[in-house]
């Protein structure tokens, strides 16, 4: 089991190269507060000083420690590496620079801190990687992270505080992470920001070491006892008591393993009954021991998530397809694919089908059948069309001769009026097709054809080819739509089949209603041919027109108001001037005034006589059947345009349109040229794919044995 921290180490090393983050090693990371002894701890671990020392926060970016444990025979076989001794240690930005000499160390650390994170003591997330190989170390990997602050110093901005805690967070927030809690025994526990931190990510305290530092320096009188024996904060890991070397040691050059001996005799005297379980050794083979333990039982987890990320940048990979080659193949190829997908959205075939929203061929027949359809049957027949529009086309249609019945040029004029009104709706409809042609360029560069992003040029080609072809489509069918109307009103077919029948049925009924009248007329008044001389013109003998005037007109005037003024009925009476009576006052009498005839008759709010309302209604039965009959010939006509002329046309020429536009000799290299992006993409997921492939490999080199 001793073999599964190097494993980690190798995995480290291998994810390092790529500078990945997505893969949760176990690791342990030190916590505390400034001049808590971090450093201190970290550095008898190692039984060497190679940590930067000074006042306010030193520790400006993670530094991922792994100390690899060699034996000190196979130390000195290696010589040959330019090293001298048993110790030393490598960086993972100097390559494969060996430093023996431990202060190099130190000052490597401090320049690297610099050139990152800059002098001004601001801190960065970038960590820096140091492997120290020694026979005098256990195998463990430790992440020194910066020290918690509360207020900032000199130049250091002025929410350092959050920064440091959103850095901690972010490596203890790893759940294959030992949180090793560092306080001072001279603070009260219960003040401890280092164990208040890790509980916000491990609340149970399942992956918690507190680490209590500075034994010897608490006040006299006073032990720590009960801390040491977990009665004032219980952690489920544990928690150990050091004995830190103090500044003076330091200045001195006491060495580790001095400071260790003397440890070990303060803990006899002042602990004797937790010597054993504190001091730095002890330390050491605990996170050692729990390292392990850790790692065997995070293993599985982390195999199964190796191999689980593989196989998805090797689909990652795919996608970003294989460096260009045959440069003709790949454009023949990225075209047809293009208009293979693009005709399948529209036929609805596509292996990428939205499920958000309708798209493609869906969206065109729902345009046709719902969008279309429906503002169709919204158009009123009768709209924009009033009783009086309707009595002022039939006296116009009439000319200066008065009809005996409605004229038919009438009917023809205001229904024409009425399906030109079909036009608009027709003309969007086709607009909302076009419109849905263009996003499926977009829907089919988005999720079908990924290859395309690799190439922007040849992107950009295709779309403006297929919006080429799109726009040039799009004026030869509205005008297929414009005739389709045209044609609508080019002939009136008053013979149509279903015409026919409406007007049959219509006829009967004002045969009925006539045959009814005359049966009533001679009851009503005898028949005088002397009164009146016109259906639609009676002379007015008296304050009320003839009998047989009100027959044959159907308008039964009504008398003048107070100012006599004109009523739109077309009789005299209406335009007289105030005070003159109608001409034919009496028998034989003069015409009294003068007739004063507008120019413009502008018919007023009355209410319609019998032959009025009768014609308007006759003329308005008949615009609404043949309306009806239009509009349904419309509603079926105009989608089956749309398909031919626009629709079915473009999915039968497109692959055509761009083979003869884009498949040039000339424009092969511009049009394959790859984008800086895309190229990138694929050389990390390539380097990410390869990490994972040798990780896998570390791993499955793990027998059971060795985790057991």
């Amino acid at each position: 089991m001793e073999a599964l921290i190097p494993v980690i180490n190798k995995l480290q090393d291998v994810f390092n190269t790529v500078g990945a983050d997505i893969i949760h090693l176990p690791q342990i990371a030190v916590v505390g507060t400034q001049s808590s002894g971090k450093s201190s701890v970290l550095e008898s671990l190692v039984g060497r000083d190679l940590l930067p020392r000074g006042t306010g926060i030193v520790t400006r970016r993670p530094l991922i420690l792994q100390l690899v444990n060699v034996d000190p025979g196979d130390a000195r076989k290696n010589d040959d590496s330019g090293r001298e001794g048993d110790e030393w240690g490598k960086f993972l930005h100097t390559k494969n620079q060996i430093f023996t000499d431990f202060e190099e160390i130190r000052q490597e650390i401090e320049n690297e801190t610099a050139r990152i994170s800059g002098n001004n003591k601001g801190i960065s997330d970038d960590p820096i990687h140091l492997k120290i190989f020694s026979p005098h170390v256990v195998n463990l990997t430790l992440v020194d992270l910066p020290g918690i602050t509360k207020v900032p110093v000199g130049d250091q901005p002025n929410d350092i505080e959050v920064q440091i805690k959103d850095l901690i967070l972010k490596h203890i927030s790893n759940p294959n992470c030992i949180i090793l809690a560092v306080t001072a025994a001279n603070t009260d526990m219960a003040t401890s920001e280092a164990l208040k931190v890790a509980r916000e990510v491990d609340p149970d305290g399942r992956r918690t070491l507190a680490v209590v530092t500075k034994l010897d320096l608490m006040d006299a009188g006073t032990d720590a006892m009960d801390v040491l024996m977990g009665r004032v904060i219980p952690v489920k890991l544990g928690l150990i008591g050091v004995v830190n070397r103090s500044q003076l040691d330091i200045n001195n050059k006491k060495s580790v393993a001095d400071a260790i001996r003397d440890e070990h005799a303060f803990l006899q005297k002042k602990y004797p009954s937790l010597a054993n379980r504190n001091g730095t050794k002890y330390l050491a083979r605990t996170l050692n021991r729990l390292l392990m333990h850790h790692i065997r039982d995070c293993l599985p987890e982390l195999k199964t998530r190796i191999n689980v990320l593989a196989a998805q940048y090797q689909s990652l990979l795919s996608s970003y397809g294989e460096p260009v080659e045959d440069q003709s193949a790949t454009l023949l190829q990225l075209i047809t694919k293009f208009a293979t997908e693009y005709c399948n959205t529209i036929e609805g075939t596509a292996k990428y089908i939205e499920t958000a929203e309708l798209c493609g061929g869906a969206r065109i027949c729902y345009i046709f059948h719902e969008t279309f359809g429906r503002t169709l049957e919204s158009v009123d027949p009768l709209g924009g069309l009033s009783t009086i529009d309707i009595l002022t086309a039939i006296r116009n249609a009439t000319g200066p001769r008065p009809s005996l019945f409605v004229p038919e040029i009438s009917f023809e004029l205001l229904v024409k009026k009425q399906v030109k009104r079909l036009e608009e709706p027709s003309l969007r409809c086709v607009e909302l097709v076009h419109e849905e042609m263009q996003r499926i360029i977009q829907h089919c560069s988005n999720y079908s054809t990924q290859e395309l992003q690799r190439f922007p040029k040849l992107h950009e080609a295709i779309v403006e080819v297929v919006t080429c072809l799109l726009r040039k489509r799009l004026p030869i069918t509205n005008e297929m739509v414009h005739n389709l109307v045209a044609i609508e009103l080019a002939y009136i077919n008053t013979k149509h089949p279903d015409f026919a029948d409406a007007c049959g049925v219509m006829n009967n009924n004002i045969e009925e209603q006539r045959r009814n009248r005359m049966r009533e007329l001679p009851a009503a008044v005898p028949r005088d041919k002397s009164v009146g001389k016109g259906p639609a013109g009676p002379t007015v003998v008296s304050g009320e027109p003839s009998a047989s005037g009100a027959d044959m007109d159907g308008a039964k005037a009504p008398a003048t108001g107070p100012q006599g003024e004109q009523d739109g009925t077309g009789n005299w009476r209406g335009m007289l001037k105030k005070g003159e009576e109608a001409p034919g006052s009496g028998p034989g009498s003069p015409l009294k005034g003068v007739v004063n005839l507008l120019d413009v008759p502008v018919p007023v709010a009355r209410k319609l006589s019998s032959r009025e309302q009768r014609d308007c209604e006759v003329i308005e039965r008949l615009i609404k059947s043949y309306f009806l009959i239009v509009r349904k010939n419309i509603q079926d006509s105009v989608p089956k345009a749309v398909m031919h002329f626009l629709v079915n046309h473009v999915k039968d020429s497109l692959q055509s349109e761009l083979v003869g536009q884009l498949y040039k000799s000339g424009l092969l290299n511009d049009l394959l040229t790859e984008s800086e992006d895309m190229a990138q993409r694929r050389k990390e997921a390539a380097d990410m794919l390869q990490a994972l492939q040798k990780a896998s490999q570390v791993i499955a080199e793990i027998r059971e044995t060795h985790m057991w």
